[in-house]
């Protein structure tokens, strides 16, 4: 049974346990349910949680270690044929998963019947023809290991795919039946229940703190093979980036961290002002209508997709640079793709950022220091230089650290705004890349992760996390410290 499917019917179980649950309870107090210890619903939601939440948990984790296990068990049958062939053998799993999954959409299309799907070699032209009409493209044609390995790889998933539905319905039965069974008037429903969504809460937490350790141990793992093949010293000091998968590459991170810090500051220049003059005139000067208008036409730039802002930087913000700059102008300017244009894009995407934040932190500042300085003689204009202003500084400064580490993760306008030459200038006007860009392009197509070329990506990655990770520490450090308390 799809998992999909599986899940629904766990989950209808846990709809019936509910009403089962509760109107049993009812009936054990001849339906008064002043002598129940709990509210009627209590027993319901115990009944649900028991039944839904152990099967639901086992569902999660066997999905995620099946593919795991399975690609362990097929990959002691590439591991010879990856030799032999002189190949990557997590580049040959890559394409034992795209088979296994093209014969699955094959056989559920029609395309191919189950014997014929059982019979395939590797000699049979019409695999790749059946495997492009299922929607696999295929780069290589199907070697005989690749088949045999994908065709084990279908039949350990499907195997574990019917345990797992044999499993998940014993626990959601079992769990039912004896919530079931607990539904009497002096069973303490509510603190089951309560402790039951207390644990899930916790799990949830867990969940997020764990995946934030498995991305990083996933960098750091990575990055300590690339310093393993690749010196951390030509890394870190060089300032050459000439990446050859023939060897012989040039992995200098310098041109790629000035770039980013150069974009990072050009758009921080554009955004800082303009978004806290913005937040300014919202919080002290904007009558209630306006405001009511204004903040949520500003905060649109902020669902506008990356991609959209890219696409602008390059048909619209370049072009119109070029034409000041370019060679018809002042001749500073030699293409549309330039620092300046991805950072005065990238300056309008944070835009609301700021603004939104600085407007949120200026209007935390008690009305009584404005009133105060108001009574004292003040003007608003000096109010707001003199008292509101700093006030709010910490909370400011914390909103541009947060805004510029926003800019140094950004991919897809230096994509497409910026350029992709590697280079130490200072000259806004020049194409330059930055760390994210450079990452997509190293990964960018079949990658062997054996190589520095491939490597360095997670090597830039951590740098930039790490970058990242301090302006945000800083950012909270800040905040924490001079943050005005008021009563």
């Amino acid at each position: 049974m799809p998992g999909f499917w599986l899940a629904c019917l766990i989950l209808a179980l846990a709809a019936l346990g509910f009403a089962l649950g509760r109107s049993r309870a009812l009936a054990s107090v001849g339906g008064d349910r002043r002598q129940l210890h709990s509210l009627p619903g209590y027993y319901g939601w115990n009944v649900a949680l028991k039944a839904a939440t152990p099967a639901l948990g086992l569902m999660v984790v066997w999905l995620i270690a099946q593919p795991l296990v399975v690609e362990y068990a097929v990959s002691d049958r590439l591991a010879e044929s990856a030799a032999s062939e002189d190949r990557d053998l997590s580049l040959m799993l890559a394409d034992v998963r795209r088979v296994a999954y093209g014969l699955d959409a094959a056989l559920a299309q029609g395309i191919l019947s189950t014997e014929e799907v059982a019979t395939l070699s590797a000699d049979d032209d019409a695999i790749r023809d059946s495997l492009a009409r299922a929607g696999v493209a295929l780069g290589s044609d199907v070697s005989p290991p690749v088949l045999d390995a994908a065709q084990r790889y279908r039949a350990l998933s499907s195997t574990g795919q019917m345990i797992l539905t044999g499993l998940a319905l014993v626990m959601a039965v079992a769990g039912f039946v004896w919530a079931l069974r607990e539904a009497r008037a002096e069973f303490r429903a509510r603190n089951v229940v309560e402790q039951g969504v207390r644990a899930i809460l916790i799990g949830a937490a867990c969940i997020a703190i764990l995946t934030t350790i498995g991305i990083v141990l996933s960098l750091v793992f990575n990055t300590i093979e690339f310093f393993r093949i690749y010196p951390a010293a030509h890394f870190f000091l060089s300032t050459t980036w000439q990446p050859s998968f023939g060897g012989g590459s040039e992995l200098g991170i310098l041109p790629l961290l000035w770039g980013t810090l150069y974009i990072s500051l050009i758009a921080l220049i554009v955004a800082v002002p303009i978004g806290l003059f913005a937040a300014v005139y919202l919080s002290e000067y904007a009558t209630k209508r306006v405001r009511s208008i204004a903040k949520p036409a500003i905060e649109v730039l902020a669902g506008i997709p990356t991609i959209v802002y890219g696409l602008f930087a390059l048909l619209t913000v370049g072009p119109l640079l070029l034409g000041v700059f370019g060679d018809d102008g002042l001749g500073w300017m030699q293409a549309g793709t330039a620092v300046m244009t991805a950072g005065l894009v990238m300056g309008i995407m944070l835009i609301p950022f700021v603004s939104s934040l600085s407007d949120d932190i200026i209007n935390a500042v008690p009305q009584s220091l404005r009133d105060g300085s108001y009574g004292l003689g003040a003007t608003q204009s000096e109010t707001i230089r003199q008292v509101i202003l700093p006030a709010a500084l910490p909370g400011i400064v914390g909103a541009i650290l947060l805004a510029a580490s926003r800019a140094i993760g950004e991919t897809m306008i230096v994509v497409l705004g910026a350029g992709a030459a590697a280079r130490l200038s200072l000259n806004p006007f020049d194409a330059m890349t930055t760390v994210t860009a450079k990452i997509v392009s190293q990964l960018t197509g079949d990658a062997d992760f054996a190589s520095p070329e491939a490597l360095v990506a997670f090597a830039l990655g951590m740098t930039l996390f790490v970058i990242t990770l301090g302006l945000n520490v800083l950012a909270l450090y800040i905040v924490r410290k001079y943050r005005e308390q008021y009563e």
